[in-house]
Formats: C-alpha cells, sequence, structure tokens
C-alpha cells in the first residue's frame, strides 16, 4: 500500500473499530491491513492502535493521526476531482427511514445514478440511532428532531402529520370531536428506539401542544407494522400524511381531530461532526434536499388547485 492508501486503510480501521470489518468495507484481506498497519507505526515510531480481542481502538497519537488523515484525504479527493473534472464515484452507505425513502427517494433514485454512474449505493433502512461513524454509513436520512449533538444535520423539509383510525375502529368506539372525547379510545402504540419509550399522541389546541397517552392494546417499534395495525381496526395513529393519502382517499382510513393537527415532523440528514464531507456523500445530500424541493413545490401546487376549485364550489352554490 501507499501512504493515502495506507491511511485510507487506517480511517476505516478506526472508524468500524475492527481489521476484520474495514478489510471487508475496503476489499481487502485482514492481513493486508494488519501488514500495513504494524508497517506505519514502525514508520511513524508510535503506537496508533491498541488492540484487545473485541476491538480496536485508536490511543491518543492515533486519534490525533485520524483526524490528520481525514482532512488529508478529503482534500485529495476534492483536488483530483476538480483537475480532472470527473464525478464523484465510489461506494456510498447511506441510512434511510424506509417509508419516507420509498415515496420520496427511490422514484428518483435511477436519474440520479444515471447522473453519477461511478457511484455505487449501499442503503440500510431504520429508525433506530445510528453510529454513523462506528458503522461505516457516511449520512442517514431521519424524521423528527436530532438528537445526537455529534452529529452534523441539515433540516430539508417538514412534513404534515394527521391522526387517522380505521372506519370500523370508529364505528365500533365513536369518533371524537375534541381532545376531550379521546377517553375510552385506545391507540396502537409506537415505540420509538431513539426516545425509548412509547410516544404519545401529539395534538394542537390553541396554540399549545397536548399530550395524550392512550391505552395501547399493540405496541411495535415497526413504522409498517405500526400503520398495519390502525388499517386492522386496532386503535388510533399518527403518522406523516402522505403516507396515509391513498387510504384516506378511498376510506380505508379516516382522519380524527382535523382541527387539532399534531406538529409538523422535521426531516433532516445526518453525518458525522468530526469527518469532511466527501464529494459523493455532498453530491447525495444536495441531490436529496432538491428532491424534497420538488416535493414541497407540488404540494403548495396542489394546495392552490385545491384552492382554486374551493372558490369555484362556492361561486357555483352562490349563484344558485
Amino acid at each position: 500500500m501507499d501512504r493515502l492508501d495506507t491511511m485510507h486503510a487506517f480511517t476505516r480501521i478506526v472508524e468500524r473499530r475492527s481489521f476484520t470489518h474495514a478489510a471487508q468495507d475496503l476489499g481487502a484481506s485482514r492481513s493486508t491491513l494488519t501488514e500495513a498497519i504494524k508497517t506505519l507505526e514502525a514508520r511513524l515510531g508510535v503506537r496508533l492502535l491498541q488492540r484487545t480481542t473485541r476491538s480496536v481502538h485508536p490511543t491518543r497519537d492515533g486519534d490525533a493521526y485520524y483526524h490528520r488523515c481525514l482532512s488529508i484525504l478529503a482534500q485529495v479527493e476534492d483536488a483530483e476531482g476538480a483537475l480532472m473534472n470527473a464525478k464523484p464515484k465510489g461506494v456510498l452507505r447511506v441510512d434511510v427511514h424506509g417509508t419516507l425513502a420509498r415515496h420520496f427517494i427511490l422514484p428518483k433514485l435511477p436519474e440520479f445514478l444515471n447522473t453519477y454512474p461511478g457511484l455505487e449505493l449501499h442503503m440500510s433502512e431504520g429508525d433506530r440511532l445510528v453510529d454513523l461513524v462506528g458503522e461505516g454509513i457516511d449520512c442517514a436520512l431521519r424524521v423528527g428532531m436530532p438528537q445526537n449533538s455529534d452529529m452534523h444535520s441539515r433540516r430539508i423539509t417538514t412534513l404534515d402529520e394527521v391522526t387517522a383510525a380505521s372506519p370500523g375502529y370508529l364505528a365500533k368506539y365513536g369518533t371524537p370531536h375534541s381532545v376531550a372525547e379521546l377517553g375510552g379510545h385506545t391507540m396502537v402504540g409506537f415505540h420509538s428506539s431513539r426516545a425509548g419509550q412509547v410516544l404519545s399522541l401529539e395534538f394542537t389546541n390553541g396554540g399549545k401542544v397536548e399530550y395524550v397517552t392512550l391505552p395501547a392494546n399493540v405496541t411495535t417499534s415497526a413504522a409498517e407494522s405500526y400503520y398495519a395495525a390502525a388499517r386492522l381496526g386496532l386503535g388510533i395513529i399518527q403518522v406523516p400524511r402522505y403516507h396515509a393519502e391513498d387510504d384516506l382517499r378511498t376510506g380505508q382510513l379516516v382522519e380524527v381531530l382535523p382541527s387539532n393537527p399534531p406538529t409538523r415532523s422535521p426531516v433532516s440528514i445526518l453525518y458525522p461532526s468530526n469527518r469532511q464531507l466527501s464529494p459523493r456523500v455532498r453530491v447525495f445530500i444536495d441531490w436529496v434536499v432538491s428532491v424534497f424541493d420538488e416535493g414541497d413545490e407540488l404540494a403548495k401546487l396542489v394546495e392552490e388547485h385545491r384552492g382554486e376549485k374551493d372558490k369555484a364550489v362556492t361561486v357555483s352554490l352562490d349563484n344558485l
């Protein structure tokens, strides 16, 4: 390995806390990385990594060298890309909120990969707290307020939320017309891995936010199961409106308390604060922002169209 390759290998070992995982990421053998680090430490005359039976950790010198390497590698990648006028290439590892990705990201993904054919996208799916550095992930797409101060976050949009239940559920328990009428109702419980607890229902009322926790016969930590349980009549849920819009239109679900909607949910891209963005991560983040910008513009047009239809109906009724 030359010096840059060795730096790259070293940073990946530190981030993955494992020679084996780093070797898998880089498509190299574990023995190759072991020999490269041994040679590097001998040349520098310092111990960079502290090895145990379970993991690998940088020493104080190793941590300082790691951050220098990150800066150097990012500058080299930027410089080469600018001189060669080349598009970013390589492996891009992202973790996404699955429902959000399927609705917004995946439909547009072919055009992104056509624009950057040298990129190889590895996309994992979840809504848990992710150790981006430790798991070798470049960035994560999340709904909700970011809690991890070790991550940079870039807010890209906010989503309308809706409270909903199935017609069968409402026929059995009645339709509440105020927050005070929720007594006797049940919710589908959603256990958030980030909050470490079942989330309360949230309602805006006179400029204030009220939190209501109802009994739950079913609790899940999976977004799709949470939604499916509501369709089966197992309780009230709150989800982004885009997720439920088809079922609301066809009557599979009914909006509950539309005058007291949940607050809007932010959508953010998270990435490590101690790492300069590589060109491939930068173009992906910029593309994701553009995808949601297009969605926001479309939503505005739809609302304007609805408004014009409402005006037309009002005029026709007034003329009767």
